[in-house]
């Protein structure tokens, strides 16, 4: 159970953070959508995605893992089909420029849209997961 509850806390904060990095995702009736979002990616990822993980498995073997995030945008899109209000229209980001490196604006809509974010959710949650531990 309790680690259940670590895996929605980590997943609900990478979410909102995502929110907050790119826009694209959106929760309609803000805190509550986002906290429902949690609870649906938490149970898909517990439940699912060890199941979408084996379908995909030879597809993740030839591509050395990088196919993972397909897998992760399923997720995504399973939760966004059973979460009302949450909604994943496009992925845009902003860009980044500072002294030493630029990062370019990027905008994806569909399913790399999906993809984008399921990059990106992976990427802050591993993170967390990394520092929690």
């Amino acid at each position: 159970m309790k680690r259940i509850l670590r895996h929605y806390a980590i997943d609900t904060f990478s979410l909102w953070t995502v929110s907050q990095i790119a826009s694209g995702i959106y929760f309609d009736q803000g805190i509550k959508t986002l906290l429902m979002a949690g609870v649906g990616v938490t149970v898909v990822s517990i439940i699912a995605k060890p199941v979408i993980n084996l379908l995909l498995l030879p597809l993740n073997l030839v591509t050395y893992g990088l196919f993972r995030w397909v897998s992760s945008a399923i997720v995504i899109y399973l939760v966004s089909l059973v979460v009302k209000g949450f909604k994943v229209i496009s992925f845009s980001y902003a860009g980044f420029t500072s002294t030493w490196f630029d990062i370019p604006s990027i905008n994806f809509e569909g399913f790399f849209a999906y993809v984008a974010f399921s990059f990106l959710l992976s990427v802050i949650t591993s993170a967390i997961y990394w520092l929690v531990k």
